[in-house]
C-alpha cells in the first residue's frame, strides 16, 4: 500500500510545524518506527525552514509567497520533496557550516538523517530538496510493506 499527500503552504514560520505534524501523524497511523518518523520529521522541518527563509522572489521575505511539500510512503521507502519559488541555491556552495553556528546547517542535517538526498536547482525559479529514507515498521503495523 502507498500513501501520498501534498501541501501548498505560505512562507511563514507557522507552516513548518504544520507540515511536520502531518508527516508524523501519517507515519504513526501507518505504523512506521518512531525513530525513523522522528528523523524524517526533523529533516522535513529543516527543508521547510529553508523554503520559508530563502524560497521567495530574490530572497525577499514575502509571506504571500508559497512553497510545496509532498510526501510519499510507498512500500519500504518514504520520499519527501520541498519545492520553493525562490532564487535557488548559489552556484558555489560555501564551506560546511561550523557546528556552533546558529543557522546554515539545514542541508547538512538533512543529509545525515536521510538515506538519499537530491537538491535540484533552478536559479531564479526556485529549488527542490528531496530526500528518501528506508522505512522500518512497528510490530503489527497496519500498512507494513509486504
Amino acid at each position: 500500500m502507498s500513501i501520498w499527500w501534498s501541501l501548498h503552504l505560505r512562507r511563514e514560520a507557522a507552516s513548518v510545524p504544520l507540515a511536520r505534524r502531518l508527516l508524523l501523524g501519517t507515519m504513526e497511523t501507518a505504523g512506521v518506527d518512531p525513530d525513523v518518523s522522528y528523523d524524517l520529521s526533523l529533516a522535513l522541518s529543516e527543508a521547510c525552514a529553508n523554503a520559508v527563509e530563502h524560497g521567495g522572489e530574490s530572497g525577499r521575505r514575502d509571506s504571500t509567497a508559497a512553497y510545496r511539500v509532498t510526501a510519499y510512503l510507498d512500500g519500504e521507502k518514504c520520499r519527501i520533496e520541498v519545492t520553493d519559488s525562490g532564487p535557488g541555491f548559489p552556484p558555489v556552495r560555501p564551506r560546511p557550516t561550523p557546528v556552533e553556528a546558529e543557522s546554515g546547517r539545514g542541508l547538512g542535517l538533512i543529509q545525515e538523517l536521510a538515506d538519499h538526498v537530491q537538491i535540484g536547482n533552478n536559479p531564479g525559479r526556485g529549488a527542490v530538496v528531496s530526500f528518501d529514507k528506508i522505512l522500518k515498521w512497528r510490530e503489527g503495523a497496519p500498512l507494513m510493506a509486504v
